[in-house]
C-alpha cells in the first residue's frame, strides 16, 4: 500500500466489509460475493479521461471476467445518478458503488492527499484489490495504469 495512505492493508488480510448503493438503484455488500473472486477497483471520478479508459478496459474484458467467475466492482465517491450516466454512456456491464461518505475508501486506505499539477487536495487514489472467495485480500495494485490494469487483474485470476 502507498505510504501516504492509511490504514495499511496487505495481502492475506481480511477485506473490510462494506455495503453501498449502486448504479441502477441497488445495494450490494461484500458478503454478497462470498465464494467468488472480487476485483474491487477504486477510481477518482466518473467520466474523466483515466477513469473512463480504466472502466472501458474492464468492460472490454467483461466476458473473460465472467468466464472465470469473478465479480468486478468499481467504486468512487460519485453518487448513484452520476454512476447511472457513466454506465449508460459507456455501456458498462458491471456494478459501480457510490461511496459518497467516503467510508469505504477510508476503510481500504485509498482516501488521502493527492497532488495534480502542483495543487494538493484530498481524494480517492486509483487502487485495486483482488479479494478471494474466502474474503481475504489476494493482491493489491497500489498504482494503476488505467489502460493496462484490467488485463493485469484478469491475469491475476
Amino acid at each position: 500500500m502507498r505510504k501516504d495512505l492509511a490504514p495499511t492493508l496487505k495481502q492475506g488480510d481480511a477485506a473490510p466489509p462494506f455495503s453501498a448503493r449502486t448504479n441502477g438503484g441497488g445495494r450490494v455488500a461484500l458478503s454478497d460475493f462470498k465464494g467468488k473472486n472480487v476485483i474491487l477497483y477504486f477510481y477518482p471520478k466518473d467520466d474523466t479521461p483515466g477513469c473512463t479508459r480504466e472502466a472501458c478496459a474492464f468492460r472490454d474484458l467483461w466476458s473473460e471476467f465472467q468466464r472465470r467467475g469473478a465479480a468486478v466492482l468499481g467504486i468512487s465517491t460519485d453518487g448513484v445518478k452520476s454512476h447511472d450516466k457513466f454506465v449508460e454512456k459507456f455501456k458498462l456491464p458491471f456494478t459501480l458503488l457510490a461511496d459518497e461518505d467516503k467510508a469505504i475508501a477510508r476503510g481500504y486506505g485509498v482516501w488521502g492527499e493527492k497532488t495534480f499539477m502542483g495543487r494538493k487536495y484530498t481524494g480517492v487514489h486509483r487502487v485495486t484489490f483482488l479479494i478471494g472467495p474466502d474474503g481475504r485480500i489476494k493482491k493489491i495494485w497500489p498504482r494503476v495504469k488505467p489502460d493496462e490494469h484490467a488485463a493485469e487483474a484478469l491475469a491475476a485470476l
